[in-house]
């Protein structure tokens, strides 16, 4: 949780994800979408700014599954290149979507951890025209009858085929991409983990304001997540 700065106005701190950790010091990544984040973007080298953190659950990456595919939607590249660069030795397969090419981001860094994504945007610029969700259906799909990617995946990704069912997915992204993610894993049987997108406001668990429902009731985002099994959240 940080404060976009040192007076009153915006009251509240905004949530945020780790996005990279670099010895001491770790780094956010945000887009500008309201008052908060643009008094942000005019902080300056130098500034302090309040921090509250770390908080909630992150990413379980032990798993005895084979293949692991992280999934990111927009900003949501945040934590899952964090998680990603923790892991790059398992060779994880990464699908991005994002609205354009200029909002697919960390494409270099992603490079030098040795990870080609497979990327989708809505308007065709860069990668599949269509989104990433189906994109990642499309490769089970292909993969689950031992065929390698059709055209235009084939040149971004091929993998030795495995059962399907031997994969595991860690995803963060807005709830409708999400929501359809959630659904794909129940049909292809598939476990994993998301890292919802909430707001907050105290982010220590007092307010019961970033409540989604579960299975097991309602859970606060901030202090049982942001990170759910992928099965456990009731999408309504």
């Amino acid at each position: 949780m940080l404060a976009v700065n040192s007076g009153i106005d915006p009251l509240l701190k905004r949530p945020f994800s780790i996005h990279r950790r670099l010895g001491g010091d770790f780094q956010i990544l945000y887009r500008v979408t309201g008052k908060g984040t643009a008094i942000l973007s005019k902080r300056c080298l130098g500034d302090i700014l309040e921090v509250v953190g770390p908080l909630g659950k992150g990413f379980p990456v032990k798993t005895t599954r084979d293949k692991i595919i992280l999934v990111a939607g927009g900003v949501g590249i945040a934590p899952i290149f964090a998680l990603a660069e923790e892991i790059k030795m398992k060779k994880p397969l990464l699908f991005y979507g994002a609205r354009t090419k200029d909002e697919a981001l960390c494409l270099n860094e992603l490079k030098s951890l040795g990870i080609k994504p497979v990327i989708s945007t809505d308007d065709g610029s860069l990668g599949a025209k269509d989104n990433i969700v189906n994109v990642l259906k499309d490769f089970l799909s292909h993969n689950s009858v031992g065929a390698r990617l059709p055209r235009p995946y084939s040149q971004l990704l091929t993998l030795n085929p495995s059962p399907v069912t031997r994969h595991v997915i860690y995803a963060c992204g807005p709830e409708p991409m999400l929501r359809a993610l959630s659904l794909l894993a129940k049909e292809y049987n598939l476990k994993g983990y998301i890292a919802l997108e909430q707001n907050m406001a105290c982010g220590i668990g007092a307010c019961l304001g970033c409540v989604v429902k579960t299975k097991e009731g309602y859970k606060r985002v901030c202090k049982e997540g942001p990170v759910f099994p992928i099965e456990e959240v009731v999408w309504e």
